[in-house]
């Protein structure tokens, strides 16, 4: 049994967040653990509110874990602390896990940034940099490279931006472009496109924590991370088929569709 960690926030209807990831996680059969960094009061609607937790407590569920269930990949999601950010990247580099996917929540659906700008720094420098693979949506690789993105053209001068502050694989989602869902992998200087049609379904939320949290299950099975990204694609592209329809705002994908 692999086992999978994932470092992020609760959301109190399911669709997104530690939720969305156990449940991709226990759809890739393996075992799913989780560190919660905050909770939300938060359903298809909207975000209602935010109770981080601690550093400390942060430290101490991460002990818990690595002590004696250590995992073989870490996904990691919503920081919204500095305190947090630095608690994650101290366990990090003390427990040394392989595997490790950060989704840089930045910037929420409607486009509000979701970290102060000191916050934002902490997770560049600190956090990120012992990622193995990072997802950025287009919003938050703007934030990353310092210009708009509009096209497959700018993707991919993004990445070569980030690429000289960071040196792990880049998976920049373009799922937010009008003409297609087309993500762009960058690493070692070579990139990779991710060919994708645009699915007519509305209910998109948690699409971001279901596909890392679904590239570090991957990676867990031993799939290398071009393999992982296009399993998780296809998982995702699946789940969005489904056309599960719940709540009264962006609903929530069927992350156990396979089952």
């Amino acid at each position: 049994m692999k086992k999978v960690l994932t470092i992020a926030g609760s959301d109190c209807s399911g669709g997104a967040g530690i939720q969305a990831d156990l449940k991709t996680i226990m759809a890739h059969k393996c075992y799913g653990m989780s560190v919660i960094t905050a909770l939300t009061a938060q359903n298809t609607t909207g975000v209602y509110g935010i109770e981080n937790c601690s550093a400390d407590f942060v430290k101490n569920q991460m002990d818990c874990v690595f002590t004696d269930i250590f995992p073989d990949a870490v996904k990691i999601g919503m920081v919204s602390s500095i305190e947090i950010i630095k608690a994650i990247a101290e366990k990090l580099r003390e427990y040394n896990p392989k595997n490790i996917v950060i989704d840089p929540v930045m910037v929420s659906t409607s486009g509000n940034k979701l970290l102060k700008d000191d916050a934002i720094n902490t997770l560049l420098n600190k956090l990120i940099p012992l990622a193995a693979v990072i997802t950025p949506n287009l919003s938050e690789a703007e934030i990353l490279c310092g210009f708009e993105i509009n096209s497959k053209e700018d993707m991919h001068r993004a990445a070569r931006k980030i690429s000289k502050n960071y040196h792990g694989h880049i998976l920049i989602k373009g799922g937010h472009l009008e003409e297609d869902a087309n993500d762009l992998l960058f690493f070692d200087g070579k990139i990779h496109w991710f060919e994708e049609k645009k699915i007519n379904n509305s209910n998109t939320h948690g699409t971001g924590c279901t596909l890392s949290s679904a590239i570090a299950s991957n990676l867990a099975l031993g799939y290398s991370v071009r393999e992982s990204i296009q399993n998780s694609k296809d998982y995702i592209t699946g789940a969005l088929k489904e056309n599960l329809n719940l709540g009264r705002g962006n609903g929530p994908l069927d992350h156990c569709y396979r089952m």
